[in-house]
Order: C-alpha cells, then sequence, then structure tokens
C-alpha cells in the first residue's frame, strides 16, 4: 500500500457528529461508517484510527488526505465531479438523497421543495445540499438560503425549532435521525437527488483504493455489509 500509511493503522477521517454514520453515544465511537471501517480495517489486518474532522466546510475534509494526516475519508460522502478532482473514490456502499424537513407546527402546509418561495432554507458548509440551494435561490423559488458551519448542525435544528427558518435541506438518513426526538420537526420530502456514497482515499493511493474495495466486497459477499445497512441505515 502506499507510503501514507502508517505501519498497522488505518487513520480514518470523520466529521463527527453526522448519525447514524458518524457520532459519539457514551464516550463510544459509533456509527454505520465507523462499524463499517472497523470491519474493513480487521479485513486489511491493520487497527482503525479515528481522526476528527471539525471544521467548517465539509469540502476541506480532503486535505487531510493531501497532508497525510488521513489515510481515507468515511463520513457520509458523496461522490461529486470537484471532490473527485481531490481524491479517489471506492465502489458506493449507499445509494442516498437530500431531503426537506420543515417544522409541521410553524409551516404546516409545507410539503416539498416547491413550496419553499420566500422562505428561508438551511445547509451546511460543504454539503451537497448546497449548491441544489443555491440553484433553487437563482431560481427565484426560495426566499434565502442560509449557510452553518458544518459542525452547527445542532444550532441549525434549534432554529428550525424555534421557527427562525423555514426548513433545513440535508442527506435522508441524517435527518431522520436528528428530527426523531424533535417532535414538531419531520421529513417531508426525500429523494430530490440521488447520490452515491462512497469512501475516499488520496489520488495517488490507487492500492488502497483498491484494497478497500475488496474488502468491502468481502464484507458484501458474507452479509457484513448489509447487516450494517439495515442496523443503522434502515431501508
Amino acid at each position: 500500500m502506499a507510503a501514507t500509511i502508517t505501519p498497522g493503522i488505518l487513520r480514518v477521517g470523520s466529521a463527527v457528529p453526522d448519525p447514524p454514520f458518524e457520532f459519539i453515544s457514551d464516550g463510544k465511537d459509533c456509527g454505520f461508517d465507523i462499524a463499517l471501517m472497523q470491519a474493513i480495517a480487521a479485513e486489511l489486518g491493520l487497527q482503525w484510527r479515528l481522526v476528527t474532522y471539525t471544521g467548517a466546510d465539509f469540502n476541506d475534509i480532503f486535505d487531510g488526505l493531501a497532508n497525510g494526516t488521513m489515510d481515507c475519508i468515511a463520513s457520509g460522502t458523496t461522490v461529486t465531479p470537484g471532490r473527485e478532482r481531490k481524491a479517489l473514490f471506492c465502489a458506493p456502499y449507499i445509494h442516498s438523497g437530500q431531503s426537506l424537513v420543515c417544522n409541521i407546527e410553524k409551516t404546516p402546509n409545507l410539503r416539498s421543495i416547491d413550496d419553499l418561495r420566500g422562505l428561508v432554507l438551511a445547509v451546511q458548509e460543504g454539503n451537497t445540499s448546497q449548491p441544489m440551494a443555491q440553484r433553487l435561490k437563482a431560481e427565484g423559488r426560495v426566499g434565502e438560503v442560509r449557510v452553518y458551519a458544518y459542525h452547527d448542525i445542532g444550532k441549525m435544528l434549534d432554529d428550525l425549532d424555534a421557527g427562525q427558518i423555514g426548513a433545513i435541506m440535508k442527506l435522508a438518513p441524517v435527518m431522520h435521525w436528528f428530527t426523531k426526538d424533535r417532535p414538531h420537526l419531520r421529513v417531508v420530502q426525500e429523494g430530490i437527488t440521488q447520490e452515491d456514497l462512497a469512501i475516499a482515499v488520496g489520488l495517488s493511493n490507487e492500492p488502497l483504493r483498491r484494497a478497500i474495495d475488496d474488502a468491502q466486497a468481502r464484507l458484501q459477499a458474507n452479509g457484513t455489509l448489509p447487516r450494517l445497512i439495515a442496523k443503522w441505515i434502515g431501508a
């Protein structure tokens, strides 16, 4: 494998929290990406080590591949043309898409992106929802796009709970997780986009990409990957 790998260690970059992909519960690292990468590391005969990304813009996580502080990234990461200029992507492990969340008490008639005219739509900096939201704004279908730092998702949800913004756009699995304990918030639309999520490695690390792909294929074949998807993501 490439020389960027610390002997015996697979350093995995993740932006925490982003459940159900990665989060901390009772002081322990949990989530789909955590469990998957621990299984992949075991397949490769390596120890898994989390490298937590805390930056404001998610797209800057890829700097960790370039500067050698991360061997790979597994963080509910969508494959995009822009990101493919910064990283090599492994085979997708999940197909997902953006969802729309509203406050059903404050905006009971909001059911889709077609109902956002004049409202504030919130997204996270560097999230794949951001260009979609900006497109809606350019088309006059959204009153305002408000961009929150990636780690400020809690504040964004609190603002929606308080009625200070009209809606949030983010990947459906994440929003289903975050809204389950917030009775006023509900995912009202899914499938706004179609996105492939995959593990990323450095542009010069083709050997690691092939090794992860092979390990992921073995986990798919022996049923481990489907079980992890069912446990953390659902249908």
